[in-house]
């Protein structure tokens, strides 16, 4: 209420200041434009997860969640989250591989394309209908996009402009029609989009929701094969794998009605399609002959179950045997089974040796999911690490599980044993359910403090011993994609420390974004049998200036930790109520366990270091407070209950008259000599129902208890605010009409307070009560209020605040921001997700987020006691599988972003991979045919996916004269390549019309000895007994659109001969340019395999 008089800056002779700018804020104040809520660091896998996407180059995947996230995951920790302005499922979401891109597809029908170097969407656009099908052509930045009223269009990205665009081909569908013998053109949704292998990109697979399928060869605007159409004859039979297997013809299979819920290519070269239905079937259909249209269905059935009712076939994937040569794999169903069965994914090894019409079932595995189904990418993979193929398994909510090639041949072979093959988890960054885990705290180090740079030698050297490797289940971990970020001037600044139900606690280093693991502190050593040691962690604190670690358990156990230590045999201490023992312990480096501390059974609820180092405070569930003399180690007191109730010590602060002075000796050192007493310091703990106790905190006497000023207030959290009084103007008199609050603070008497020892003595103390507290105010948070009080009048016995405002939502926790080193604001968490800033001096709002804004969170019950900040503005989440590190500050960027941010595309592996395929034929060979260089990708390549392999050596170059123009009405070979499509032609003079200009292959070098001179080719058609083209009314008016006058025409004929000259004289020029440009680049290609042979792709 009068919170301003009290602040309000004085000049020299007395007179008042004008008000502050809002561009110049005064020191200690918060104003809006400080102030950007943002994400640094997400780890995790959301719950909400429903969607794959792999690139097997990078080795990246990423998982679309229902609330329009997109989780990035790569090797070393590396993990991003982007955020769609939408929050809408993806339907989705494909790589264009090895480019750095993502595309995914909403619900709302936009096509976004992420750009994974700047974690942002590059260009996003809205199709008009709902897509059904989508498919990027792999090796290109082409996409295919199917419709609900069975158009197919073509899109492209160009990553130089930054623009996805769409290209003027389309796929007809009165072609279409007329190809499967309809009357009408087909207007059923496009359920599927497949690229046939080893076309060269010009021929697309287009399945129909009514069972159609067509194979569309672009180059030639025609069909060249059609399936699936009822009124063809049937071919082929139908396959069991069923316990009880049988063969049974196909030729009373109805197509009429049969909708395709899923498909793949279940061969390397595009012979064979794996077709998945809703009433439960699997078709493998033929597609080796591609010439020309089939006029039957060439097909085999193959069902899961005999049952009559069965699910659909949502999803399947091909794994290629290449044992098998291509006539036989693995396909991997989810579906097709008796409705009402255990939800399960089936394996199935197919063989089709003698011909496709000799198809048989070899083997079948189910694999019990942990959670119901979202999603499966089956994939290639090599590095270092791993190599194969592997199967990603995403089951809600958002488990995350791989298996190997290795682990799913073993299920196959020893199925008759019965032996199970656990899937390799997903190694979480911070584990958070498993162990669960039940406290946190975020620490900031002064990193010119001793103990800190001897930490961050530590942690430096471990980590140059081991780069780039993890340990556990890591190292089994596929994923390797991403390029860690590195700054040289590394020195350890923030910890991360989490507690587990196990009763451990690990710590990672939090300097930088990607958080990586230091210490995992077991809570047992070897040897030591000490009861409760193993409960679960309740209270976490850290002294940076000594690199001491306190940890609170639910047994009422604090083990006291230091993380600098050497090898040694020492001691160690455990204290109880009754006496101290003292057991001897072999330590390695690292970490040294000091103490422990048994003396209460209640539940440890905070902890707190005081000032001075050389002590720890500790408060229980049962309402008392103890004090801990670190060097000794012992107890020096515990009070009673400071509540009334019972309630739990909900927080603590410590005062001091002053900083302490002069060097300060390690309290953990056992043979310092140095005894000095602290200095004399005042302790405030506030239990969970409001009440706040003043006391000594050298010898435990009270100093003041003040009752709750509410009926029943919920406690959350408190804090000393130093030298808030100076050069201020404080008021001689309470203003006139100022309310008294109903309930009153009194002084505890005599019988009220408790020694350490249980001797009553008096408690009312005046000598902290001077000049010493006269400059700080008392912040008291509770669920519905904030209260501001002067800590000298409360120290006096009155509850008097200075300041109270009214809290619109329940409060849940809080925390400090500083600037310039002093309190500016205060930061809320509300139960409603909501979180709020307020700054000091009057508290007001100046700024407001959540957490669904931010992180599409809800806010979940307890999540509050794992919460944590630094004075920062820094804030440490988790909920469920998730943790999030957000910064508010717009000023501080502490984790030196984005120098410090690691590289989600891998530059140097995209070129090595690119000129590995493109100079595949002339590179050295290994034993095995591959290329020394990048040995390890091209093998895991070749011995997964042999179509993996062709799509990167392919040029798709021709691509780009077909989609750039509408169907039917492609140019010619001749022309430049930058002009636009002709209007004006002579008959069949082909004058000005675009040059397609490609790398020579060795069937060109050979056929250019035989190609005509200029003035044939200009004349070609002149002396010709050739019959005419027959032409379509639309190819007719495309071509003479724009025509006029006779002699109109002849003279723009002139003209366009002239240019023509022209442009063949640049076209010239060009050529040669760009021949010494590739003989440049094959030769740096060339230089960069010799260098990079012997080395390994990440040392690069």
């Amino acid at each position: 209420m009068f919170v301003r008089n009290f602040l309000q800056k004085t000049s020299g002779d007395g007179g008042q200041k004008p008000p502050p700018s809002p561009a110049s804020p005064p020191r200690g104040c918060l104003i809006k434009e400080e102030l950007d809520p943002r994400i640094v660091s997400h780890y995790g896998i959301p719950s909400t997860a429903s969607i794959l996407a792999f690139d097997s180059i990078q080795s990246l995947l990423a998982v679309g969640t229902l609330d329009g996230r997109i989780k990035v995951i790569g090797g070393d920790n590396i993990e991003a989250v982007l955020a769609s302005p939408k929050q809408l499922p993806f339907k989705n979401l494909e790589f264009i591989e090895n480019q750095g891109f993502l595309v995914s597809i909403s619900n709302e029908n936009d096509i976004q394309v992420w750009d994974l170097d700047l974690r942002q969407t590059a260009s996003s656009l809205h199709w008009e209908s709902n897509i059904t099908a989508f498919s990027i052509l792999p090796g290109t930045s082409y996409m295919y996009v199917g419709d609900e009223y069975g158009m197919v269009s073509v899109l492209k990205y160009n990553a130089d402009e930054g623009k996805l665009v769409q290209l003027p081909y389309y796929v007809p569908t009165d072609a279409l029609a007329e190809a499967a013998g309809l009357s009408s053109p087909i207007e059923y949704p496009v359920v599927g989009l497949l690229s046939q292998p080893c076309s060269r990109g010009t021929r697309l697979l287009i399945a129909f929701s009514n069972g159609l399928l067509f194979i569309w060869d672009a180059s030639e605007d025609r069909v060249v094969l059609v399936r699936g159409n009822k009124d063809l004859p049937m071919e082929g039979k139908t396959v069991d794998v069923s316990l009880e297997a049988s063969h049974d013809e196909i030729s009373d299979l109805k197509l009429d009605g049969k909708e395709i819920s899923s498909l793949c290519w279940a061969s390397a070269d595009g012979s064979v399609l794996a077709v998945g239905y809703v009433d439960g079937d699997i078709l493998f259909w033929d597609f080796s002959d591609g010439k020309n249209v089939k006029v039957s269905n060439n097909a085999v059935k193959l069902q899961l179950s005999s049952a009559e009712k069965r699910l659909p076939v949502i999803v399947m994937h091909w794994c290629l045997d290449v044992s098998r040569k291509n006539c036989g794999g693995k396909l991997f169903i989810y579906g097709g089974d008796i409705v009402g069965s255990d939800e399960v994914l089936t394996m199935l090894a197919l063989d089709w040796s003698s011909g496709i019409g000799g198809l048989k079932c070899v083997g079948r595995v189910d694999l019990t999911l942990s959670g119901s189904f979202a999603d499966m990418v089956l994939s290639p993979i090599a590095s270092s690490r791993q190599s194969g193929v592997f199967l990603f398994l995403l089951t809600n909510p958002g488990q995350l599980q791989v298996y190997d090639d290795t682990s799913l041949a073993s299920l196959m072979s020893q199925k008759e044993n019965n032996i199970s093959v656990s899937p390799l988890p997903y190694p979480m960054v911070v584990p958070t359910m498993d162990p669960r885990i039940t406290v946190a705290m975020f620490a900031a180090l002064n990193v010119n403090d001793k103990p800190s740079l001897a930490l961050s030698e530590i942690v430096v050297a471990a980590k140059s011993r081991t780069p780039r490797t993890p340990s556990g289940e890591s190292a089994q971990w596929p994923l390797t994609g991403g390029v860690p970020g590195h700054i040289d001037d590394y020195k350890l600044e923030r910890l991360y420390m989490a507690g587990y139900q196990d009763g451990s606690v690990r710590i990672w280093d939090a300097t930088y974004p990607c958080l990586s693991l230091i210490y995992d502190l077991k809570p047992k050593a070897n040897g030591i049998e000490i009861t409760g040691v193993d409960a679960s962690v309740t209270a976490v604190t850290f002294c940076s200036k000594t690199s001491c670690l306190a940890v609170g358990n639910e047994c009422g156990m604090v083990r006291l930790f230091k993380l600098v230590g050497h090898k040694s045999g020492g001691t160690l201490e455990v204290v109880t109520n009754i006496d101290k023992q003292a057991h001897p312990l072999h330590q390695e480096d690292g970490p040294q366990w000091l103490a422990a501390y048994s003396f209460l059974s209640s539940p440890v609820s905070t902890l707190r270091f005081v000032q001075s180092t050389s002590r720890l405070v500790v408060g229980f569930k049962c309402g008392r407070v103890a004090m801990l003399d670190i060097s000794a180690p012992s107890v020096m007191f515990v009070t009673n209950s400071l509540s009334d109730t019972g309630s739990s010590i909900k927080s603590l602060c410590l005062k001091s008259p002053s900083a302490p002075t002069g060097s300060i000796s390690d309290p953990t050192d056992r043979n310092s000599t140095t005894s000095e007493a602290p200095d004399d310091f005042m302790l405030c703990a506030m239990t969970n129902d409001g009440q706040a106790t003043l006391f000594d905190g050298n010898t435990g006497k009270i100093l003041t208890s003040c009752l709750r000023p509410l009926k029943n207030p919920i406690a959350i959290c408190m804090h000393i605010i130093e030298d808030c009084y100076k050069n201020t103007e404080i008021p001689s008199e309470e203003p006139a009409g100022k309310e008294k609050l109903e309930n009153k603070s009194h002084m505890i008497s005599e019988s009220d307070s408790h020694s350490p020892g249980g001797e009553q003595t008096a408690v009312t103390e005046t000598k902290l009560v001077n000049q010493r507290f006269a400059d700080s105010l008392f912040l008291m948070c509770s669920e519905d209020a904030l209260r501001l009080y002067s800590l000298k009048s409360l120290s006096q016995g009155s509850f008097e605040s200075i300041m109270e405002v009214n809290l619109s939502r329940p409060c849940c926790w809080m925390g400090i921001l500083k600037k310039d080193e002093r309190e500016c604001a205060v930061l809320l968490l509300y139960r409603t997700g909501h979180i709020e800033i307020r700054s000091f001096p009057d508290l007001e709002v100046v700024g407001e987020s959540s957490l669904p804004s931010l992180l599409r969170w809800n806010f979940k019950p307890n999540m509050e006691k794992t919460v944590c900040s630094d004075d920062l503005g820094h804030l440490v989440l988790v909920n469920g599988c998730e943790v999030a590190i957000l910064s508010f500050l717009a000023h501080a960027n502490g984790f030196r972003i984005p120098e410090s941010l690691p590289l989600l595309h891998d530059k140097v592996l995209a070129a090595a991979a690119d000129a590995t395929f493109s100079h595949l034929p002339v590179h050295k060979k290994d034993q095995d045919g591959t290329p020394k260089f990048l040995s390890d990708i091209i093998k895991g390549f070749r011995a997964s996916s042999e179509q993996k392999v062709d799509h990167q050596i392919q040029d798709f170059y021709h691509l780009g004269n077909i989609f750039s123009n509408p169907p039917y009405l492609k140019p010619s070979d001749t022309g430049g390549d930058d002009e636009k499509i002709v209007e004006l032609n002579i008959d069949d003079i082909e004058i000005d019309e675009p040059l397609s200009i490609l790398p020579l292959t060795e069937k060109d070098k050979k056929e250019k000895k035989d190609k005509r001179t200029d003035k044939e080719r200009l004349f070609d058609g002149a002396s010709s007994d050739a019959q005419p083209k027959t032409r379509t009314v639309d190819e007719i008016k495309a071509k003479y659109r724009k025509a006029g006058e006779t002699s109109a025409i002849a003279s723009q004929a002139k003209d366009k001969l002239l240019e023509r000259g022209e442009k063949l004289e640049r076209i010239s020029q060009r050529t040669a340019e760009l021949q010494d440009g590739a003989e440049n680049f094959a030769s740096m290609a060339h230089e960069l395999a010799k260098q990079m042979e012997k080395r390994k792709w990440w040392n690069i």
